[in-house]
């Protein structure tokens, strides 16, 4: 270990090259899982914020909020099930929005909810006409107190306020009360428009097993999920989890067949050094070891530089612009998983390692 560590600060210029290549690959790696923890924030936040232990569905709606319909006698069950403390309305709409001083033809996309119970972050219901903004709407020039324009029917809603990580289906959110939300509905989707005490869903707070129950009291007219199983059944969430997933274990093969390919061409360099050092009573084991020792700093370094790579690039894209989202865990699982490649790839190096024979080694040097 000792030998191999000296080479690598006497040699440094035999390792830069896999140092590169392994940087660009790792911060491809990051880029990734970081895209893959954007989208799935700015498509999940609403859901994720809810203060809930279920989240309540109509039974034919495929746990869609679009299709799904509540009514008030749903409602009045869900509510008189034991272990139930709270129950709110839910409702969506998902509109363009017309922001002052923007062109005629620069919406910004919003999905406005109408609430009765509120997630985490979000303060109790505005009054009628208003409604708070997540901050990812400052990138569209929205500002407190200012009176957006909603749909087509051009519906002012004034911002009163901001909160975070509330994006759904990569859109800004905007809370209002369920009156604001049914008069926005009513002006701008009159086929979609609701009667009054219908919701689109139900957030309940109780049990923590209050979901399974619910389906049974309500005779079936409901699909109950706690709020992670709400978050993984919107459209969309498990398709780029595992188009990225894919994607991602293809890079990380790519790494290990870098690594393979440089330390097997570095271990046919070496067959006159390991022979002599066989020769002195050096073990296979231990000269392998030192290949190890060596892929492992080489990927260390590189992850570093990757990590560097990313911060930076998080900290100069404008928020709002790419569902980029970097985070301590994804840099440390990155770098984790190119560690682990990169001792699987030492494997290939392994058989030529044992089959150095000291004498013809020698003499070849010789």
């Amino acid at each position: 270990m000792k030998l191999a560590l000296r080479e690598m600060r006497r040699r440094p210029s035999r390792f830069v090259t896999a140092t590169v290549i392994l940087s660009l690959i790792a911060a491809l790696l990051m880029l990734l899982g970081g895209l893959l923890d954007g989208l799935i924030q700015s498509s999940t936040g609403a859901l994720r914020a809810q203060q809930a232990q279920a989240v309540v569905y109509s039974s034919t709606s495929q746990a869609s909020l679009v299709r799904s319909r509540i009514d008030p006698d749903v409602r009045q069950a869900v509510e008189q099930i034991p272990g139930v403390t709270a129950v709110g309305g839910l409702g969506s709409a998902q509109l363009g929005a017309r922001v002052p001083g923007n062109g005629p033809r620069d919406l910004a996309d919003v999905a406005l909810f109408g609430y009765e119970l509120p997630p985490e972050g979000v303060p109790d219901p505005p009054a009628a006409g208003q409604a708070y903004a997540d901050e990812i709407l400052k990138a569209d020039g929205v500002t407190e107190g200012m009176t957006i324009q909603l749909g087509p029917a051009r519906t002012p809603v004034e911002i009163v306020g901001f909160v975070r990580d509330t994006t759904y289906n990569g859109q800004g959110s905007l809370w209002a009360s369920a009156a604001t939300w049914r008069s926005v509905l009513a002006a701008n989707r009159p086929d979609a428009q609701l009667a009054e005490g219908v919701f689109q869903a139900l957030i309940v707070q109780g049990d923590a097993d209050i979901a399974g129950r619910i389906d049974e009291a309500t005779g079936g007219a409901t699909e109950s999920l706690t709020v992670t199983e709400a978050v993984n059944a919107i459209p969309g969430v498990r398709e780029q989890q595992s188009t990225f997933n894919q994607i991602i274990g293809v890079t990380i093969v790519i790494a290990l067949v870098v690594i393979a390919l440089f330390f097997a061409l570095l271990t046919v360099e070496r067959s006159g050094m390991y022979g002599v050092l066989k020769a002195l009573g050096a073990r296979s084991g231990t000269l392998f070891s030192g290949v190890v020792v060596q892929a492992v700093v080489v990927t260390a370094i590189a992850s570093v530089l990757a990590a560097v790579l990313m911060v930076v690039l998080d900290a100069i894209i404008p928020p709002g612009s790419i569902p980029l989202q970097i985070t301590p865990v994804r840099i440390v699982l990155s770098a984790v998983l190119l560690l682990l490649a990169a001792i699987a790839g030492c494997l290939f190096s392994l058989r030529r390692v044992l089959r150095v024979d000291p004498a013809s080694a020698i003499g070849t040097t010789v």
